[in-house]
């Protein structure tokens, strides 16, 4: 199935349709099996626009971070399709762009070289500037002070690396930025400052994926919200729909969602997001779910376009 687009006035920069993606485990007696961590996975993205991609832990988020840049571990299996402007993305597409025109700001700080200083790192991705100047501002953006240029990795503090991390990409001029939870172990201070950076990056033209789990920081600067669960898209929505009490929400997981925060009602969400070994055969959400009828446990919804949004479920109106 073709993956539904919402209208929009410019071609996506990313375009990502029914993606899966499947690691190769051995277990007892070495016994080889495909375990299925994404399926049926789609989003795009377009220039000017920030979309955050939000769902809990085990959602698929940063896999599919990974799958686009082509970074995934050589056991895992890649089925669906990856175009960026309009061209699919092989692995030597992905090699080429990786750095270039595609630009990640990874959850682990671990992605730091050891054995560079980080002043060097940062300005080893400024293309079409003065690599110093343009280190030395973007430092004193983030509140790194000048001495951190010549510091290698190990003597910094968490907060001071993810601000490295995102250093490097803003100097990048990437048209296509992925901020994999770029902000914890910053201060509220660099935190603000970050978000405004990936906002003003797509306010000049550039398109950023912002993952994350915080969904207020997520409001503060995206234009659409990708809400993940148990490795697929259950809805994209416009930032305006996340308000009240979730009416104008689609799926029940997002309201249940937006519902589970402490400003809103405060109310969790029953149950657990099933591990890719145990899915259930229809709706992802359906074991949890306070609509669920016989039907929704046999077939997993296909993606819908409703109210300029996208949701899987029978059930949104």
């Amino acid at each position: 199935m073709k993956s539904i687009k919402l209208s929009k006035k410019t071609e996506a920069v990313l375009q990502v349709e029914e993606l899966s993606v499947s690691f190769v485990q051995y277990t007892k007696g070495l016994q080889q099996k495909n375990l299925r961590v994404i399926s049926s996975l789609n989003i795009d993205i377009h220039p000017g626009e920030v979309l955050a991609v939000v769902g809990s832990s085990g959602s698929g988020k940063s896999l599919l971070a990974h799958a686009i840049l082509g970074i995934l571990p050589s056991n895992a299996t890649v089925e669906g399709k990856i175009s960026y402007k309009g061209e699919t993305l092989t692995p030597k597409k992905q090699q080429q762009l990786r750095g270039q025109e595609i630009a990640l700001v990874p959850q682990s700080v671990n992605y730091l070289d050891p054995l560079m200083r980080v002043g060097k790192q940062v300005r080893t991705s400024v293309k079409d500037a003065d690599p110093i100047k343009a280190q030395r501002e973007v430092f004193a953006r983030y509140h790194l002070k000048p001495e951190v240029e010549n510091l290698f990795p190990f003597q910094l503090s968490g907060g001071m690396a993810r601000r490295v991390l995102v250093s490097t990409a803003v100097v990048s001029g990437a048209e296509l930025i992925i901020a994999d939870e770029p902000t914890p172990g910053m201060d509220t201070a660099s935190v603000q400052e970050a978000i405004k950076c990936f906002r003003k990056l797509a306010d000049d033209g550039a398109a950023v994926m912002l993952i994350t789990h915080d969904i207020e920081t997520a409001l503060k600067i995206a234009d659409r919200i990708a809400v993940f669960y148990a490795g697929t898209t259950v809805e994209v929505a416009p930032v305006k729909d996340f308000k009240g009490k979730g009416e104008e929400l689609r799926h029940p997981y997002s309201k249940a969602l937006w519902r589970a925060l402490p400003q809103n009602d405060f109310i969790p969400i029953k149950g657990f997001q099933p591990l890719p070994s145990a899915l259930p055969s229809g709706c992802l959400f359906e074991p949890r779910c306070n609509l669920a009828t016989s039907h929704c446990s046999k077939v997993q919804p296909q993606a819908r376009i409703i109210r300029n949004g996208m949701v899987r479920c029978i059930h949104a109106t």
